[in-house]
Parts: structure tokens; C-alpha cells; sequence
């Protein structure tokens, strides 16, 4: 989502507004193609994503994540003067509030669980058919 806004945004620039802007470096390498980064130029990889197979600790992977990326679009929210772009990051951040609320359902529930057999016996998706001794 973020990267389409970035390219309606972009995309009639002339040369003098990219290089007004600042935007000239990231022009010669992308031209106005949407190159998924962090605001301070490093590119989006797969380390950023967290997985274990562990119910627990995913759960809690998922939640920090809906909150970084709330934060994101507060930020965005505090720097952003267009009212288009506003509307649409208010419904993005509102979706993360909402993520974050069903993960952490997700994440009571699993520990309401905890005492019950093989939540921590086992890694239910690496240890099938492993019977217990």
C-alpha cells in the first residue's frame, strides 16, 4: 500500500521536482519504480521477519510488528500534509490496532493453554509423529 501511494505521488515528477526533493540518487537507481526501503535507504529483506515454529514466541514476533508498523504510520501521519495519503495511512494504522488486538487474543489464548500437553512438549509442525515417552 505504501509503495503504491509512494508511486502515485511520484510518478509525474519532472527532473527539476526530483532533484528539488531529493529524490535525484534514488531516481538514478529506480527511476519512480517502487523499491521497498526503510526511510533511512536500507532494503526490504526477509531478516526482518521472525519465525521460530514457536506458537509463543511468533505470537509475540506478530504483536511487536503490528506496533512498529503502527508507529510507522504515526510517523508518516506526523510529516504527511495531503489529506489523500492521510486517509488512506489512518485506515492502514487503524488495521494494524486491530491486528495487534487479534494477536494478542491469539497469544492469551495459547497461554491459557500452556499447561495442556505438547504446547511445550513439542514443536507440533517439526515433531510429528514423534510419540510421547
Amino acid at each position: 500500500m505504501i509503495g503504491a501511494i509512494v508511486h502515485q505521488l511520484t510518478r509525474d515528477l519532472t527532473e527539476e521536482q526530483i532533484r528539488t526533493a531529493g529524490f535525484d540518487a534514488y531516481f538514478v537507481d529506480h527511476t519512480a519504480g517502487v523499491y521497498p526501503t526503510a526511510a533511512s535507504g536500507s532494503p526490504w529483506n526477509a531478516a526482518g521477519m521472525a519465525v521460530k515454529g514457536d506458537l509463543i514466541a511468533d505470537l509475540t514476533e506478530d504483536l511487536a510488528a503490528e506496533q512498529k508498523a503502527r508507529v510507522t504510520y504515526d510517523n508518516i501521519l506526523r510529516l504527511s500534509d495531503d489529506p489523500d495519503v492521510n486517509d488512506v495511512i489512518k485506515f492502514l494504522r487503524a488495521r494494524e490496532i486491530v491486528h495487534f488486538q487479534r494477536f494478542g487474543e491469539g497469544l492469551r489464548l495459547a497461554k491459557d493453554r500452556l499447561g495442556e500437553k505438547n504446547i511445550y512438549y513439542m514443536n507440533p509442525s517439526f515433531d510429528k509423529g514423534k510419540v510421547e515417552k
